[in-house]
């Protein structure tokens, strides 16, 4: 099995070291006519496949838009988040638009766009909750978080007890059943949530707007692609500016998640 792996990864190399330098660089998006997308499909509100199998979401109403101000159709690429990334250096797409957080660790390798949403953690509580309304009150009390995340680590610094949850929807159920005190997660994770079940007995009583605390996306490309950049991120201005941007977040979040 290692000799089949190392003869896989030195195939890999070689396709990544094969990359013409303007490699999905906009001359060669236009005349392909096409910007080749990567997206997992599984990861709803930003991408997803309906009911009836159509792949839809947030980030893909915003990669077709962005692909039509480019002047091209848009070619969505599915794949596993574990080498979605990865899939930008064997030039098997353009772009990944997938809710991808901009971190320093990520810019050594590769290029972003301009931002083009921002999630907070907030703090939620059950509707009937009069004893929890600050960050500060999570001391002594239960919180359900997935374990590795950010919004799990800010829970345990307030000095709450963090209670195991494998995704949003069990944190709430965990919250609404008084299970736990509190969750603090995802502001967008929230929106998505409240707009499923509009009827569902939680508020959110504190925003953690702080720089540390809040996560910025962008449309992730490889280094060496500054036509596409900025064609991107005229592109994206553009959807703001003509309310394209806007109607798709009403859509999905039921306001404006840009900031």
């Amino acid at each position: 099995m290692k000799p089949i792996r190392s003869l896989a990864m030195i195939a890999l190399l070689q396709g990544v070291l094969a990359l013409p330098a303007n490699a999905g660089d906009l001359a060669q998006i236009k005349a392909s006519g096409v910007l080749r997308i990567g997206t997992e499909g599984t990861y709803p509100p930003f991408t997803y496949h309906d009911d009836a199998g159509k792949l839809t979401g947030f980030d893909v109403e915003l990669a077709s838009a962005i692909a039509q101000r480019l002047g091209v159709k848009p070619q969505f690429i599915e794949g596993r988040w574990e080498g979605l990334i990865a899939g930008l250096d064997i030039d098997r797409y353009d772009a990944v638009i997938n809710e991808v957080a901009i971190t320093d660790e990520r810019r050594v390798k590769y290029d972003y766009s301009n931002p083009y949403i921002t999630s907070h953690a907030v703090l939620i509580v059950a509707s009937d909750n009069t004893k929890i309304r600050s960050f500060d009150d999570l001391k002594g009390r239960k919180s359900a978080n997935t374990l590795t995340s950010n919004v799990g680590r800010i829970a345990a610094a307030h000095g709450a007890q963090v209670i195991p949850a494998q995704s949003f929807d069990d944190s709430i159920d965990l919250v609404t059943s008084g299970r736990v005190d509190a969750t603090v997660n995802d502001s967008l994770s929230f929106l998505d949530y409240r707009r499923r079940v509009p009827d569902a007995k939680i508020k959110v009583v504190a925003v953690d707007a702080s720089t540390d605390n809040s996560d910025k996306s962008a449309v992730l490309i490889r280094k060496g692609c500054p036509k596409l950049r900025m064609s991107i991120n005229d592109a994206l201005a553009d959807l703001r500016k003509d309310g394209t941007y806007q109607r798709i977040s009403l859509k999905y979040f039921g306001r404006d998640v840009f900031q």
